[in-house]
């Protein structure tokens, strides 16, 4: 019992010296600076990270970061699969593939005969078969070939002649290699040039159609093939076929080598954009670090007694020193915000305007979060009403400067562009109404916060502190208690004591009266016949009967 009363006695001194100490720290400027430091700017900082990152997407044509080659360089494999090199600013690719696309009957309701055409779904075009080829080709939509027969030379009417494509109008736009790395002018120009036209007669143009030089003259009819048909120079015609063909092999290749060079740079200056925004980032994140310093000692200043400019100077000489001091996890954070940065361009938020209010939705909702998990929470039950307010009040502030940091910072940019020389663009970190706008947007914010969370502090300090004062007092009291009931228990503990030693002493005068009168019995049987010796035994005895009474 002693040993409990003295445990829960020591434990009730730890708790009012805790008491004590808390006392201390209420209204406390340092303590408050802690929580401006260290909480109000948690999502400004996460928002310097992300505003980079989305600054990058809007510079990227609203494109996330991708500096693979098959983003950039479109090859035409990819370019067959519709996957599309976006990233390259360049050239459309999409455009390109969007126009090529567009050249194909692709209505999967028309009525065509199941015999002669199929309909490609994946590529979802209409396909003829080709006799000549024994192939499908896709079908071409009326207008096709317009451009290309626009300008080309005709015949002489008089001699039953035409200018013949000899690689075809058909066969270019059907060519997945020549729509990928030429533009339509380039291969009309080439359809059209010097090395690809031939001059032959009406009826050889029209049997040759579409078709490859090639593929007219294998085909046959009647068992007779095109130059026995027609009467013409076979070898000619070969030979005409080939060296357009080369012409036509080296413009596609000229323009995979500029779908290669165009790809390459435009990886560099994607690269060189992340890299801007990342490095803007970190000097703004930078910026951030020295700010929570300066309002932390504003809120310091704000409880000194002494205040004027002399001490604002100091405080903010003492902000700048400990921002130095600290330059070590400041670069830390600053690659924490850099990593940030290049995850917010990879994944890409979705677009700008949604992405502000979600920002700004998010805040409210986590500041509405915090606030309820601070009444819920198991520690603050039985807390008074008005006192739980003020405190999730506090939390929601909090909140509110995180977000207002950013349309402050916004309005002030905004501002600042009015003016000519706060829009001049500083290379890799940007203009210096933006850096300037962030910057103040986030300092007047914080100071705006800390007013309203000291006005807060003030009126919870009344109740922390009155709190505090009768927790002390039950805590004494409860010390008094256990005191007194220590030194009631050792009072009977030393009663106890004592009537435990009288009954031992008793008891063992008893034992001893017993065995002397046990001995004196056995003398006095041996000695029945001595009459001196009986005398002395009877007054032995005499003086124990005496012995017992007072015992007793």
């Amino acid at each position: 019992m002693e040993e409990k009363l003295h445990s829960q006695l020591e434990e009730e001194l730890e708790g009012l010296e805790f008491l004590q100490e808390e006392k201390e720290k209420i209204r406390n400027p340092d303590n408050l600076g802690n929580v401006i430091k260290d909480v109000v700017w948690k999502q400004f900082i996460n928002q310097i990270a992300a505003t980079a990152g989305e600054d990058f997407t809007k510079e990227n044509n609203g494109l996330n970061l991708d500096l693979r080659n098959e983003a950039h360089i479109q090859t035409t494999e990819n370019f067959i699969n519709k996957k599309i090199a976006t990233h390259n600013t360049k050239i459309n690719y999409e455009e390109r593939y969007d126009n090529w696309q567009g050249n194909f009957q692709k209505d999967p309701s028309l009525d065509k005969k199941a015999n002669n055409f199929k309909y490609n779904e994946d590529q979802q075009v209409w396909e003829k078969y080709d006799t000549r080829s024994d192939s499908y080709k896709k079908v071409l939509i009326k207008g096709a070939r317009d451009d290309f027969d626009k300008n080309r030379p005709t015949g002489k009417a008089t001699n039953n002649t035409n200018m013949d494509h000899t690689i075809s109008a058909a066969e270019i736009i059907r060519d997945s290699a020549a729509n990928a790395h030429m533009t339509r002018d380039e291969q009309v120009d080439f359809a059209n040039s010097e090395k690809n036209l031939n001059l032959i007669d009406s009826a050889v143009n029209q049997s040759k159609g579409d078709s490859t030089m090639s593929e007219f003259l294998d085909s046959e009819r009647d068992g007779k093939k095109a130059a026995e048909r027609f009467n013409i120079d076979e070898k000619a015609l070969q030979k005409k076929d080939k060296k357009a063909r080369e012409e036509y092999d080296n413009n596609k290749k000229e323009g995979e080598k500029k779908s290669v060079e165009t790809g390459k740079q435009s990886q560099k200056e994607e690269a060189f954009r992340i890299g801007g925004k990342a490095l803007r980032a970190v000097v703004m994140q930078l910026f951030a670090d020295l700010v929570k310093e300066i309002i932390a000692k504003l809120v310091k200043w704000f409880k000194s007694t002494e205040k004027g400019l002399d001490t604002l100077l100091e405080s903010m000489q003492e902000a700048i020193h400990s921002f130095i001091g600290k330059m070590k996890m400041h670069l830390i954070n600053a690659g924490n915000t850099l990593f940030s940065t290049i995850a917010t361009a990879i994944i890409g938020p979705v677009f700008g305007m949604i992405k502000k209010v979600w920002m700004l939705l998010k805040q409210g909702w986590k500041s509405l979060e915090e606030a309820i998990n601070y009444i819920k929470s198991p520690e603050n039950k039985g807390k008074p009403i008005g006192r739980l307010l003020l405190e999730t009040g506090k939390i929601v502030i909090v909140g509110l400067t995180g977000a207002g940091a950013i349309v402050l910072g916004e309005v002030i940019e905004k501002g600042l562009m009015a003016i000519p020389i706060f829009a001049v663009e500083i290379p890799l970190i940007g203009s210096l109404a933006n850096i300037l706008g962030i910057f103040f947007g986030a300092v007047v914010a914080g100071i705006i916060g800390a007013i309203a969370i000291s006005i807060i502090e003030k009126r919870v300090e009344k109740s922390q502190k009155s709190e505090n004062i009768k927790n002390q007092v039950n805590t004494g009291n409860k010390v008094l208690n256990l005191q007194r009931n220590v030194h009631v228990v050792s009072e009977a503990k030393f009663e106890h004591d004592k009537a435990n030693a009288t009954n031992s002493m008793k008891e063992r005068h008893v034992t001893a009266t017993n065995m002397m009168s046990e001995s004196l019995k056995n003398i006095e049987a041996n000695y029945k016949e001595d009459k001196s010796i009986q005398t002395t035994l009877d007054d032995i005895d005499e003086l124990l009967g005496e012995l017992e009474e007072d015992l007793s």
